[in-house]
């Protein structure tokens, strides 16, 4: 078996089962539409590291972080309960940026998109090296 297979799947269960947890029995105002987008466990799974999206601006995922600081031993507790480990990991909640960059880069490319359309002499223009410096 793979070194890495086991926090893996462990991971994964544990992102399933949180993501149920936290729409069904954590009840707290301060979570709101939350995203579970991955969990890494470390290889002795003593740590696990969640990372989650939410919708809002930086207040309201302020909120979620503290929201989720409350329910960490009630989750902690109820996944222990239903993984069946010697050791359930400890939580670690973290907000994935990740989702946010590739959001922004999209909206970069779909400009320069709309650029090239309203002014197609852009297309005509030889490409130079990446410093602005043209090949002679």
């Amino acid at each position: 078996m793979a070194q890495g297979s086991r926090p893996d799947r462990v991971g994964d269960q544990l992102r399933q089962e949180l993501a149920e947890l936290i729409a069904r029995e954590v009840h707290d105002p301060g979570i709101g539409f939350l995203t579970l987008t991955q969990v890494k466990v470390t290889p002795d799974l003593q740590q696990a590291r969640v990372y989650y999206t939410t919708l809002g601006d930086q207040a309201q995922r302020k909120e979620t972080s503290r929201a989720l600081g409350r329910a960490t031993p009630f989750l902690r507790r109820h996944v222990g309960r239903r993984l069946r480990l010697k050791h359930v990991p400890e939580l670690e909640f973290f907000y994935d940026e990740s989702i946010e960059r590739q959001d922004r880069i999209e909206r970069i490319i779909l400009d320069i998109q709309a650029e090239r359309v309203e002014n197609p002499h852009l297309n005509d223009l030889p490409a130079g090296d990446d410093d602005g410096n043209e090949s002679r």
